[in-house]
């Protein structure tokens, strides 16, 4: 009976073991994940208004009909970006994700504070080597740091009624990541 008690013990561990080992896994060996899906459509450093999402059809899995959303693809490889993003007359929301997926910075219109979210999105090795006066105005320009030297940068717009679709399409295609030097 004891032997039995063990070998259940011991099944119910490796079971454990192999699906938490899958489910970590499982999305990096994805092929066609959204920045793999954004890469044929979007360029490099430019916002791109993105579809509206139709039942049949959606550039990107779970896109919500009710925000206007443009996404731009960034490479900090050259260089920081200057990130510029109008807000809309209802809610207006600005992510940053790596290239695998996970957000690491988010900021809304209502914490912008402001008509325009403005930020300089760059590497940590790009932010040390800044010179030490540039920290002066620190609290005028909102700096963010990238994990990843790739990823998006996605602005979504509230759209709280069907006759202002283009108010919001015209915010979020407004945005715009410029590369600085």
């Amino acid at each position: 009976m004891i032997r039995w008690a063990l070998w259940l013990i011991a099944g119910l561990i490796l079971g454990g073991v192999v699906h938490f080992a899958t489910v970590l896994l499982l999305p990096r060996t994805a092929t066609r994940d959204a920045y793999a899906r954004l890469e044929a459509i979007t360029p490099v450093n430019t916002f791109k208004l993105l579809p509206a999402p139709q039942p049949d059809q959606a550039v990107i899995p779970f896109m919500d009909p009710a925000f206007a959303t443009a996404v731009c693809r960034y490479d900090l490889s050259r260089g920081s970006l200057k990130l510029t993003a109008p807000v809309s007359q209802a809610y207006t929301s600005v992510t940053f994700y790596t290239r695998n997926g996970v957000a690491f910075y988010a900021i809304n219109d209502r914490a912008a504070g402001r008509r325009t979210v403005e930020l300089d999105l760059m590497t940590t090795a790009q932010h040390e080597a800044l010179p030490a006066e540039e920290d002066v105005t620190a609290a005028d320009r909102l700096i963010v740091e990238s994990p990843t030297p790739v990823g998006l940068i996605v602005v979504r717009a509230l759209i709280p009624e069907p006759a202002l679709q283009p108010m919001a399409n015209a915010a979020v295609s407004a945005a715009q990541c410029k590369g600085q030097s």
